[in-house]
């Protein structure tokens, strides 16, 4: 019969922390890079939105004269959103944008004259299909953050997350003021 030694004991649990340590980095760093990937599916929906708007605006605006406040607005969020480089400021853009696109939407949906153009009626649906593109992106992005955050938070994971350097992510928050619905004044 073998005796068991304490030199040994203690290898095999230097042995088993490194081995659920490179467990925990790992998972680290694959719900980082899910993250990451998802934000650039938001992105490329803001994209998507940005380069679609101005062509389907352009085809309406010469039925909507009275309304070049509103488009205004919109192709100044959309080159907003074109010069921002950091996440924060994309945000901030399409959050801008939004603002400009609801009071757009409003204004369509309380004029029914205006919506009885065909070229309206398309942007409208481009819109609504675009919003809600970024929308189902954004709660993806958010799933993602929330199961990251729920792991580098929750022990034993925390102390794995805190020592390797991992740390929470943010999630993508609406802008101040957005449960409220736009007001359109003529």
């Amino acid at each position: 019969m073998m005796k068991f030694s304490p030199l040994l004991g203690i290898i095999a649990a230097i042995i088993l922390i490194v081995v659920v340590s490179i467990g925990y980095y790992n998972s680290f760093v694959t719900q980082t890079n899910a993250i990451e990937g998802q934000w650039k599916q938001v992105e490329v929906q803001y994209q998507r939105r940005v380069d679609l708007i101005p062509n389907l605006v352009a085809s309406v605006k010469g039925i909507q004269q009275q309304e070049q406040k509103i488009f205004g607005d919109v192709s100044a969020a959309r080159a907003n959103y074109t010069g921002a480089k950091s996440p924060e400021e994309k945000v901030q853009a399409a959050n801008q944008l939004e603002g400009s696109l609801s009071r757009l939407l409003a204004i369509f949906e309380n004029y029914p004259q205006i919506k009885s153009d065909q070229a309206v009626i398309k942007l409208m649906d481009e819109l609504a299909g675009t919003e809600n593109r970024v929308a189902v992106e954004r709660r993806r992005y958010n799933e993602f953050v929330q199961s990251y955050n729920t792991s580098v938070g929750t022990l034993p994971g925390k102390i794995f997350a805190s020592f390797m350097g991992f740390t929470p992510k943010s999630y993508f928050q609406a802008a101040s003021g957005s449960e409220n619905a736009p007001k359109v004044n003529f």
